[in-house]
């Protein structure tokens, strides 16, 4: 609520009627030259405002806020019962069952084997898995194997060659 009141200076409101309790709201400070100023459509009636804050968390807005203001309303009759100090106390004063001594419990014994899928162990390693999925563009005919490069031969190297 101290952000929103601070907001009430940066903005003008136009009545548009005060008896449906309809307002226009024109931000006047954060505009660009050449950038026309953002507008919110303010219905306290219906509690909406364009910037859909005030409807989606039930609490007024900057909007709000400043529409208030200027009409010399009491902002905290838009807020909604929820964010009250009664309400918070009213979900804590429940009190919450003490658990039974867990040697008392009745456990059923297990009848069947839990076996852990080895297609979602980690790759030992530590090298991230592949997720692409291949086509027939992937596939390619794998070589002969590799050429050693003094006699030309494949599957060995200089300290198996034979020459």
């Amino acid at each position: 609520m101290v952000v929103n009141r601070r907001m009430v200076r940066s903005m003008n409101v136009e009545v548009y009627s005060r008896c449906l309790e309809t307002f226009r709201v024109k931000e006047t400070i954060g505009c660009r030259p050449g950038i026309p100023p953002r507008s919110y459509r303010v219905n306290l009636r219906n509690r909406q405002c364009d910037c859909r804050r005030f409807q989606t968390f039930h609490y007024p807005c900057e909007h709000v806020v400043v529409v208030c203001a200027k009409v010399l309303l009491n902002v905290e009759q838009f807020t909604d019962d929820v964010y009250t100090l009664e309400c918070t106390l009213r979900v804590w004063e429940n009190e919450f069952p003490v658990l039974p001594n867990l040697s008392t419990w009745d456990v059923l014994p297990t009848t069947f084997e839990l076996v852990p899928d080895k297609g979602l162990r980690r790759n030992p390693k530590n090298i991230p898995q592949s997720s692409r999925i291949h086509n027939e563009m992937d596939i390619r005919e794998k070589p002969d194997g590799k050429l050693y490069g003094l006699c030309r031969l494949a599957y060995h190297n200089r300290s198996k060659c034979p020459q």
